[in-house]
Parts: structure tokens; C-alpha cells; sequence
């Protein structure tokens, strides 16, 4: 008797046949790794929303609170640079000295004016003693001469005589006088031009005007300085001040004494990267013309003080808002990326985010995450996208215990 077998029948056999052989070959170990893992523990929160102010960021530069471009008053070749960019100094010091030679010889021909005036002024005195012995024996005369024509002693001629006498020796009277003040009037010009002379010496030696560090050096020996040239630049020493420009439609809402982050972009710094607290000290009423933009000057900590030309970000408190936030730490940063952990229905699946700033209430979600939506806090290093989790209670983002 021959057997028909159906060809259903056969394929049916021949799968339960592989599989069985199949099973047979796997241990107990390949048994449990086929075996999905156990939910994970993790700690949830919701994105809540919250009120906080709009941040204006603003790019500006360290300065000191003191600075000044050291140039000069004359016209003179520099004949000595006593100090380079990164040396202290302090009010006083000689930072340049010009060649002082022509100042020397005109100091020196002011003083031989100021002497022959002196000598004028002697002699205009002692000419001005002899008129005036000259006027009084002149006056006795006349006075004598008066009281013989009244006793009809003397003659018309000789009382003529006496009285232009006494005239004449009033006007030289007079005219000593007059030298006398002219030559007293030359001296004061002379003296003065003396001082100005010397004043003009002594800017030939350039001192520091305050305590400060020397930031550039702009000259060298056998330059000439001119007035208004910079030689020096030298920023004050203590506390540092950002300035910032800051759009007009913006500024409305920067206050002086308001409190500000500052972020300093040097790398030496001990502060470097990281968020300051700095205050507004002043808002310029006067607008750029050509930027349409104010300047904010804010002074940094009085113990932390960056080289000035510093590169500085500011943010001030613009308008509130409402912002979506969650803690820092269920962000999750991998290189350019952000991502966060949000649990449904038992599941935790990953979510890119798109992050703003981050402030002590939690970082501002800007795309990605919706508000009420479960998110890990802290996520396991073991937690993956699909993998099942179970979820403990957590205190909301931004809400009080």
C-alpha cells in the first residue's frame, strides 16, 4: 500500500523539526538573553512651565575703571623707554624721557632775560631817586624864590626860572615812575615766560599719573613724540568694569544697580566660562548714531580682575515670559546634542531637545518637549531608548516642597 504525502503536511514537519533542533543547540544563558531585561527604577518629573525674564545677551570688552594713553605735551625725540607692556608702576614713576637739550638752553636764556630785567628795573628805581631828589630841591627853590618876589627881592625872570625848574623836575618824576612800571611790567612777563619754560622742560620727563599696569608700549628710543601721539597705554589698577552696547529697544529695561550675568571668554582666567555677578554702574543717555545702541557699563567683582580688551558676554533681564523647564540634570549632552528621557506608559523613549539658559529653577526647553511630559532625572548610564521602566515620585520642576 503507497503513502501520499501532502506537501502542507511536510513543510509543517520540517519547520517544527529546525526549530526543535534549533532550541536543542541554545544553552540556559542564550535562554535568559532572549528574555526581555527587567524594568528599570528611575525618577520622574514634569516639564512645568514657569515665569522668568527674557535674557538679552550683549557682547563687550573688559576695561579698567581708570585709563589713559600716555602721549606728549612737546615736540621732542624719545631718548629712553623705562618700562614694557606688563610692568606695574605706580603714580610718580618715569615711564619716558625726551631729549631735553633745547628746553635746557631756552630754560637757561629765560634766566638771563629774567636777570637783565631785574637789572632794568634796579636801574628805572634808582633814576626815579634822583628825579625825585631833583623835584625836591627844585620845590625849595621855588618855595625861596617865592618869598623874595614877595618881598620884591627877586625878579620875574628869576621866579620864571624857578617855577619850570620844579616842572621839569616833576615830569622826570613822572617819566621814572612810568620806566619804573615798565620795567617791573617786562620782569613779571619775563619771569612768567621763565616758568613756562621750565614747565615745558619738565614734560620731557613723562610720569605715570596713577597707580596702573603698562597694557601696550607704542614707542621707542629714537622716535620722535609728538603732542597727542600715544606712547603708553596704562590702565589703573583695582576693580574692572564690561563694556557692552546694547540695543535701544533693549535698554529700557537695563536699570543702574541692576544685578547682571557676565561671562568671560579667557582661557587663563580663573574665572574663565564661568557665569559672574556683575552690577550696572551706568547707562549712557547718549544714543551711537550709527549703531542705534547704548552703552552699559558694568562693574565685575572687586576680586576678580581680567586683563582689560577681555571679550565678555552680558545678559540682562529683559521682558517676563513663561518658559517650559526641566532640572539640569535630566538634560543629557553628547556632543552638539541634548536629549532627555520620556517616560509613557512605562517606557522610556529619547527625546532631542532644543536648550536655551539654565538658571537655578531649572533649563528652559525651547523645541522638543511638551509641558506635562514625564522626564528621567538623572538617567541611568544603562537606560535606553525602549527600555521599561518604573518611576518614583519627584518633587515638579519649579514647584516648592
Amino acid at each position: 500500500m503507497r503513502t501520499t504525502l501532502n506537501p502542507v503536511g511536510m513543510l509543517t514537519a520540517l519547520c517544527v523539526g529546525i526549530i526543535a533542533s534549533t532550541d536543542c543547540g541554545r544553552s540556559d544563558g542564550d535562554r535568559a538573553a532572549a528574555s526581555p531585561p527587567a524594568p528599570l527604577s528611575v525618577r520622574v518629573v514634569a516639564a512645568t512651565t514657569v515665569e522668568r525674564a527674557e535674557s538679552i545677551e550683549a557682547g563687550g570688552v573688559v576695561t579698567a575703571s581708570r585709563t589713559a594713553a600716555v602721549s606728549s605735551r612737546v615736540a621732542a625725540p624719545v631718548m629712553d623707554v623705562t618700562v614694557r607692556a606688563g610692568d606695574r608702576v605706580r603714580a610718580g614713576d618715569v615711564l619716558v624721557r625726551l631729549d631735553a637739550r633745547d628746553m635746557a638752553a631756552r630754560v637757561q636764556q629765560a634766566g638771563a632775560a629774567t636777570r637783565a630785567a631785574e637789572e632794568s628795573l634796579t636801574a628805572a628805581r634808582s633814576a626815579q631817586a634822583a628825579a625825585a631828589a631833583e623835584q625836591k630841591l627844585a620845590a625849595a627853590w621855588h618855595a625861596r624864590i617865592s618869598q623874595l618876589r614877595d618881598r620884591n627881592a627877586a625878579t620875574a625872570q628869576e621866579f620864571d626860572e624857578a617855577d619850570a625848574r620844579l616842572a621839569a623836575a616833576s615830569a622826570r618824576t613822572t617819566a621814572a615812575q612810568a620806566i619804573i612800571e615798565q620795567a617791573s611790567a617786562q620782569l613779571a612777563a619775563v619771569r612768567a615766560n621763565a616758568d613756562v619754560i621750565g614747565i615745558t622742560e619738565s614734560y620731557t620727563v613723562i610720569r605715570a599719573p596713577f597707580d596702573g599696569e603698562v597694557t601696550e608700549r607704542f614707542t621707542d628710543p629714537g622716535n620722535l613724540a609728538s603732542p597727542g601721539q600715544p606712547l603708553l597705554q596704562l590702565d589703573g589698577v583695582g576693580q574692572r568694569r564690561v563694556e557692552a552696547r546694547v540695543d535701544e529697544a533693549r535698554v529700557a529695561f537695563i536699570r543702574a544697580g541692576a544685578s547682571v550675568t557676565v561671562v568671560l571668554d579667557e582661557t587663563d582666567a580663573a574665572a574663565a566660562g564661568a557665569a559672574l555677578e556683575g552690577t550696572v554702574v551706568e547707562v549712557a543717555r547718549a544714543v551711537a548714531a550709527d549703531q542705534r545702541a547704548f552703552t552699559v557699563k558694568v562693574a565685575l567683582p572687586a576680586n576678580i580682575t581680567p586683563r582689560t580688551g577681555t571679550f565678555a558676554r552680558v545678559r540682562f533681564q529683559g521682558a517676563r515670559r513663561r518658559a517650559l523647564v526641566v532640572p539640569a540634570e535630566a538634560v543629557r549632552t553628547q556632543g552638539q546634542l541634548r536629549s532627555v528621557f520620556v517616560v509613557s506608559g512605562g517606557v522610556a523613549r529619547i527625546r532631542l531637545v532644543q536648550t536655551a539658559d539654565s538658571t537655578s529653577d531649572g533649563i528652559e526647553i525651547v523645541a522638543g518637549l511638551d509641558a506635562g511630559e514625564m522626564v528621567v532625572v538623572g538617567p541611568p548610564a544603562d537606560l535606553t531608548d525602549g527600555r521599561r521602566v518604573t518611576t518614583g515620585e519627584s518633587t515638579p520642576t519649579g514647584a516648592r516642597p
